[in-house]
């Protein structure tokens, strides 16, 4: 648990420790998913921030198999973890954005391995179909299985200009339909969207709580290259987040937080070959430690 002033708040850590018994890494995966914001079923061009990758930067090669891929990522992580267990985790694009048959190949061959202990789902919250909760909650009854939905921010406008693609509705609709089904749903919340405030990103906070998420992953809003936002930073229509600004508006969102929701991450980085701005963030060891202090001090 970290201090949070005269409270604390639930690291993924120690949930992990508390739920499996153990140290638990996730091994990010490649299912060959794209997205309806860049097939054209909504948009071509896809949200403003993401990258070519689709967030998946550090997820193994598409082109394996599954099993392929777990083994190869599990070398890359030993270093990290020498006596634990592993989730697999669907991370680029929209990982529940394909035919029924091709989800359940996928999803089944993740969770077979003795070594895996859930499964973890990035997508979007217009993209989960009854078919889709069904096999999920089917394999929730095998091995644990959690949902992460990009809901960045509740201010409508910006989720507009961003080209998120559905209302908050939608979000508010999704996470009450997986957790009718007992699966776990956490929350990806972006800090430092153009023209947003402290105020937004904690209504964004406040707004995943009452929906019901029992996680969130706070991100920086980090410029890619070749991204639309890389162009609007480049022609100076917006500035980024100072690290101690940041920090300050992280804060503010982790202190309205209930006890039992997981912080999964308190802040996200970009590849460093890509990163175009903030520069300070590529220093994760640094960022981190300043944060933690941060967080701390109460």
């Amino acid at each position: 648990m970290k201090k949070r002033g005269g409270t604390v708040y639930k690291t993924l850590n120690d949930y992990y420790k508390e739920k499996f018994g153990c140290k638990v890494y996730k091994l990010s995966l490649d299912g060959g998913f794209t997205c309806p914001n860049r097939d054209g079923k909504i948009d071509t061009r896809g949200c403003i921030f993401c990258s070519a990758s689709g967030g998946g930067e550090f997820a193994e090669k598409r082109c394996e198999s599954i099993e392929a891929q777990l083994e190869r990522a599990k070398i890359r992580v030993k270093s990290k973890i020498k006596d634990g267990k592993f989730i697999a985790y669907f991370q680029a694009f929209t990982n529940t954005y394909a035919p029924i048959e091709k989800l359940k190949k996928l999803y089944y061959d993740a969770v077979a391995p003795d070594y895996i202990v859930g499964l973890a789902i990035g997508t979007r919250p217009d993209c989960l179909d009854g078919e889709v909760i069904a096999l999920l909650s089917e394999i929730n009854k095998i091995k644990p299985v959690s949902v992460e939905l990009g809901l960045q921010t509740s201010n409508e406008k910006t989720a507009e200009y961003i080209r998120r693609g559905y209302k908050n509705e939608t979000y508010f609709n999704a996470v009450k339909r997986l957790k009718t089904e007992n699966i776990e749903v956490v929350t990806h919340i972006i800090i430092g969207l153009p023209n947003e405030t402290k105020l937004d990103a904690v209504n964004t906070t406040l707004c995943a709580v009452n929906a019901g998420t029992n996680g969130v992953k706070f991100h920086l809003l980090h410029i890619l290259k070749n991204t639309d936002l890389e162009k609007e930073y480049q022609n100076g229509e917006f500035n980024c987040l100072s690290l101690e600004e940041y920090g300050e508006i992280l804060k503010e969102c982790i202190s309205v937080l209930p006890f039992d929701t997981v912080v999964h991450r308190i802040t996200g980085d970009g590849a460093k070959k890509d990163l175009v701005a903030p520069l300070w963030s590529a220093d994760k060891k640094k960022v981190l430690n300043y944060l933690n202090k941060l967080l701390q001090k109460g």
